[in-house]
């Protein structure tokens, strides 16, 4: 039996990304770092975005690591489930404003 694409181990692998090209690696990790500090946002409010952005990538990998984060950071269920929905309002709010530009076609083509 074959493993999946997805496996929870790889995210242990993230940090070797700088092994193909080190310079390049770590200044997204330095980067990365400092997006995460705290700031005007506490590190549970980014941790939270972090979490519902996840989720509208559909990156299983940061899903598992931002919902670890979340809870450690202080955030419980609900909270992380209400940020998933705002993400998932937005990007539904978009896919359907963008239908605009289709009405607009159609409308058009049968003038």
């Amino acid at each position: 039996m074959s493993k999946g694409y997805f496996q929870p181990e790889d995210l242990k692998k993230f940090g070797e990304i700088t092994e193909f090209q080190e310079e390049l690696g770590t200044k997204f990790f330095e980067y990365y770092g400092a997006v995460f500090e705290e700031g005007a946002l506490t590190a549970r409010e980014k941790s939270l975005i972090a979490l519902a952005v996840a989720h509208t990538v559909a990156c299983p990998y940061c899903i598992d690591a931002y919902s670890s984060t979340c809870l450690s950071k202080g955030a419980d269920e609900e909270q992380m489930m209400e940020a998933v929905h705002v993400a998932a309002a937005i990007k539904s709010g978009a896919t359907l404003v963008n239908s605009v530009q289709m009405m607009n076609h159609v409308k058009k083509k049968l003038m």
